[in-house]
């Protein structure tokens, strides 16, 4: 499966052998040597493909469902031979400031560390190749490898957070500036509108990645959790509060968010209110002649002054006089 199987090494005390020619003879002499384990990367294998790798590492019918169908949430279930944990790795197009999230599945058991990839947000070739410039780290085995994935996967979601920060501030400036698009037209408007709730979309799914994974962090620094050293514990509880400050930036990009999009809408309100004043100033404007021209197209024989000789010019003057003091008295409250 060489589509499939992205990277298959042992390590023994901290360094790389080389690489093994098939995975189940590699377990077995990683587990007969003592200090070594495997390390099986994989790349959306299909059922049939991974049925094999299953049955030779002894991997939970359950959490090998989970690891094919994908589409989990953030979490951390304990079986009787293996460990199994989802990750939700984030990626920040900076093009056109959307995220994706891909999946990472781990198997930490007896001297394996399986891991299946799906989709390209994944930080696995950056970290094995980290872990093995530090064999001090690297020989504490399946936990060393398992706290470097979650360690690398939360520190990019504070990457991606800050990026998104940067990205919500220029949002709030153009929705807030005296002067911008908003104020040139309807159009503009519902395109801000539809540009926030696309930022929370962006944002709601970036949560899914962080917030759930809050439980397993907290359960990895409890002792008791099985194929985990306890030694490992304050380097999982450094990883959590990398995690809590994620969830918080995301939290607090949530309620801005939604502070931004009522503000906005508060805008539409206002510059609604001022269309319509405009309206009905224009409207007041043009019913004053209206209703003087109507008064005197009733034709009835006695009516003042049509029989003065000046009627028709004072008739137009009163209604000029009528037009510039409404301008006025409307420009003056602003409505013009």
């Amino acid at each position: 499966m060489p589509h499939v199987i992205v990277d298959c090494a042992i390590y023994r005390n901290g360094r790389r052998i080389e690489k093994p020619a098939g995975y189940s003879t590699a377990l077995d002499e990683a587990r007969a040597e003592g200090h070594s384990f495997l390390w099986l990367g994989m790349h959306e294998p299909t059922e049939e493909e991974f049925e094999q790798v299953s049955q030779e590492f002894g991997l939970h019918p359950l959490a090998v469902e989970d690891a094919l169908k994908a589409h989990q949430r953030p979490k951390l279930e304990v079986y009787d031979d293996s460990l199994f944990m989802v990750l939700k790795p984030i990626v920040y197009d900076d093009s056109d400031g959307s995220i994706d999230s891909g999946e990472l599945m781990l198997f930490i058991g007896d001297s394996f560390v399986v891991t299946v990839r799906h989709g390209e947000g994944s930080p696995l070739a950056s970290v094995r190749a980290r872990l093995e410039h530090d064999p001090e780290v690297l020989e504490k085995g399946p936990t060393a490898v398992l706290y470097a994935v979650s360690d690398a996967v939360v520190d990019h979601y504070i990457d991606v957070a800050a990026e998104l920060q940067l990205d919500l501030e220029e949002l709030e400036a153009s929705v807030f500036a005296p002067v911008g698009p908003d104020t040139k037209g309807g159009g503009s408007t519902r395109s801000t509108a539809q540009t926030i709730y696309a930022f929370k979309r962006e944002v709601l799914e970036f949560r899914r990645a962080t917030g759930p994974l809050a439980e397993p962090m907290a359960r990895l620094q409890n002792p008791g959790v099985p194929f985990v050293h306890d030694q490992a514990r304050p380097f999982f509880r450094d990883v959590d509060d990398h995690l809590t400050r994620a969830n918080e930036s995301v939290e607090g990009m949530d309620r801005l968010l939604s502070d931004i999009l009522s503000a906005h809408l508060a805008q539409m309100g206002v510059r609604q209110n001022d269309d319509m004043r405009k309206i009905s100033a224009w409207a007041a404007l043009a019913a004053v002649p209206t209703m003087i021209a109507g008064i005197y197209g009733m034709n009835f024989e006695h009516m003042p002054e049509l029989k003065w000789t000046f009627g028709y010019p004072a008739c137009l003057l009163v209604m000029a006089a009528l037009e510039v003091a409404l301008y006025r008295l409307f420009k003056h409250r602003e409505w013009l």
